[in-house]
């Protein structure tokens, strides 16, 4: 199966984004349709899926960790088989490993927070049967809150069951203990050798046994003594030097005896930093000396013909120790033999994808970059180097730098016309956020979509922010006050309102050229362009107006063709039903006079349920101003 952005799986994860690759399988972040959230699909590789061994580890992950439901352990919620690949569903934790937090550095206070919160889930998985087998800081993941899950049990074990070869060797050299080294049978105590590796780490920012193979790390896991934390870190207290160091005891009869105890013990190491719970100094020196002192004699050899000498024990030690002496001798062949020296390798992970470059070939290395889609890490941003920080290799040669994509790009959909809310959702569908800004409108309706910033079908980045523009309907201005002002002067302030003035001139008592009306009145509201009619004073009329309020617009023109004067209409919007077609305002006044054949100007109601834009119709045959005039 084709792994790819978008890819549904098992018809109801889609997936957004890989987040890593290990060993033996690549993890995808996912959207599950069905139960509406976020999940982690671990795929096995396809080299692997013909190995039945590898699909019974894989198969024995999800068995393993299902059965587990803890605060502290990565849930699982689904596994299955898609066109020959398969994969395990599990809870989808946001945040970084213990191993990104502990090369950004952590104090000691919350290294040991979070190794007890370690200790609380295996407590849980020894309890319940399951040795890890495969502890280390890159499989205890961390959230934004601070709580810290164990996940990846591929080589767990369960019970007394064992599906590898005696004496094979499984898990990370750096973390193994000294038992797994050496092919023997591995034990609850080998989880709490592989967590004392790992408090060690996060306090000291190094592994207590490191090299440039394998092989040579588990030789020292076998028989080196590990220097004391405080060594490296003067923040280690005595105490807490004496639980890392009984943790990485070579005999695991030596070491704690569960994770409840390791937990313990760092209680107590935290309540009292100068390491009285251990009693005197000689007591304190033997807790150290566990970590050095040698796996404790093999009992005599049984009678020749029940057991020889070469155990599986045996071979396994022999095996690493014939390796060991096989690398140093290409070694020294490869490296010290040749004309090219060996280089330590810069550390780079964290850093931008260019200065990370410089200071490889600054260094002396080809650098090459190869980039995959990662949630929560910026696009850019340097997150796996090959080789690792630290170790040595030829100067001139490739190291690999992995930089995140973030979560990959999609196409932007086009929600213009679409309700806000529908908008919303189509796009947070598509995998991005979104903010909302209000725009005027004269064509979009009001709560209705205008466009998006950046425009529709655009390729963007997943997670980024995308601006919906939602129409707030047309720009509105204030009608400006203008009756009692002369004439000139109030068509110059309704112009300058940005609406457009009409006209009409009759009869009054009120001094010749002054405005005596106005529609639609002062201070009401009006859309930008829209006309505002006003009433200006000829003198005192000979014809009394009559009173056409309350009348429909046809019996108002008729009542005031009759008395010799023309009717000017001015449809109004309202929201009243019972106003639709009804004169609701006249100007001049019922009982004004104006000079026969005159126009009156009548708001005919007009039943909507928007503001629309006032029109104007006039009819009869006198008067001034634009329309047509009904005689």
């Amino acid at each position: 199966m084709q792994l790819a952005q978008d890819t549904v799986v098992a018809g109801r994860y889609r997936l957004i984004g890989r987040l890593g690759s290990g060993g033996m399988a690549d993890v995808w972040c996912a959207e599950d349709s069905m139960l509406n959230r976020r999940v982690a699909l671990k795929f096995l590789h396809p080299r692997f899926a013909q190995d039945e061994q590898f699909v019974e580890r894989f198969r024995r992950e999800a068995s393993s960790a299902a059965g587990l439901q803890h605060p502290n352990v990565v849930g699982v919620f689904d596994r299955g088989t898609v066109d020959g690949a398969h994969y395990i569903a599990m809870e989808y934790v946001e945040g970084a490993s213990l191993k990104d937090l502990i090369q950004r550095g952590l104090s000691v206070g919350e290294a040991v927070e979070i190794v007890r919160q370690v200790l609380a889930g295996v407590k849980y998985a020894h309890d319940h049967g399951i040795v890890h087998r495969d502890l280390k800081p890159q499989n205890v993941l961390v959230d934004s809150e601070g709580r810290a899950r164990v996940t990846d049990f591929g080589i767990a074990r369960a019970g007394a069951s064992e599906i590898t070869q005696t004496g094979s060797v499984l898990g990370t050299a750096q973390y193994l203990s000294p038992e797994q080294a050496q092919g023997l049978p591995v034990t609850a105590a080998s989880d709490i050798y592989s967590i004392g590796v790992m408090l060690y780490e996060a306090l000291t920012r190094q592994v207590p046994f490191d090299a440039d193979s394998p092989v040579t790390v588990a030789l020292k896991q076998v028989s080196e003594r590990p220097r004391p934390p405080s060594e490296l870190n003067p923040q280690v207290s005595r105490a807490l030097d004496g639980v890392v160091m009984r943790a990485l005891a070579k005999d695991p009869a030596n070491r704690f005896a569960s994770a409840e105890e390791f937990r313990q013990a760092l209680d107590a190491a935290e309540a009292d930093p100068s390491g009285a719970a251990f009693g005197d100094t000689a007591s304190y020196a033997a807790v150290a000396a566990a970590a050095g002192t040698e796996p404790p004699p093999p009992a005599p050899p049984p009678p020749p013909e029940e057991r020889g000498f070469f155990t599986p024990g045996r071979i396994a030690l022999l095996a690493l120790i014939l390796l060991a002496l096989a690398g140093v001798l290409v070694y020294f062949l490869l490296l010290k033999g040749g004309s090219t020296r060996s280089v330590v390798v810069p550390t780079v992970i964290g850093e931008k994808k260019a200065e990370a470059t410089d200071k490889l070939q600054a260094a002396g290395f080809q650098v090459v970059p190869r980039s995959i889609p990662r949630a929560n890490t910026p696009p850019g941003q340097v997150i796996e180097q090959d080789p690792p920080a630290g170790s040595r290799a030829p100067e001139g040669s490739n190291v690999t730098i992995t930089v995140s994509a973030g979560l990959g790009n999609a196409i932007l959909p086009d929600v213009k016309g679409a309700e806000l809310a529908v908008a919303k959702k189509q796009i947070e569908d598509a995998g991005f956020k979104t903010s909302v800004t209000h725009e005027h409108s004269n064509r979009v309706k009001k709560g209705i979509v205008i466009g998006t910033a950046p425009p529709a079908l655009t390729r963007l980045e997943l997670n980024s922010t995308v601006t919906i523009k939602v129409s707030s309907g047309p720009r509105t201005v204030e009608v400006p006050s203008v009756v009692g002002l002369g004439q000139g002067e109030a068509v110059g302030q309704i112009r300058q309102a940005g609406l457009v003035p009409r006209v009409q001139q009759q009869e009054s008592s009120e001094p010749k050229g002054q405005v005596i009306d106005q529609i639609p009145d002062g201070g009401s509201s009006a859309q930008r362009g829209d006309s505002v009619t006003i009433v200006v004073s000829k003198g005192v009329g000979t014809v009394v107006v009559p009173n056409v309020v309350g009348e429909s617009k046809d019996a108002a023109i008729s009542d005031l063709h009759a008395a010799g004067l023309s009717a000017r209409v001015v449809m109004q919007t309202t929201s009243d039903p019972n106003s639709d077609g009804i004169v609701i305002n006249q100007s001049p006044q019922g009982g004004s006079k104006l000079p026969k054949g005159e126009a009156v100007a009548i708001s005919v109601g007009k039943f909507e349920q928007q503001s629309t834009t006032t029109t104007t119709t006039t009819t009869g045959g006198g008067g001034t101003g634009g329309g047509s005039t009904t005689p």
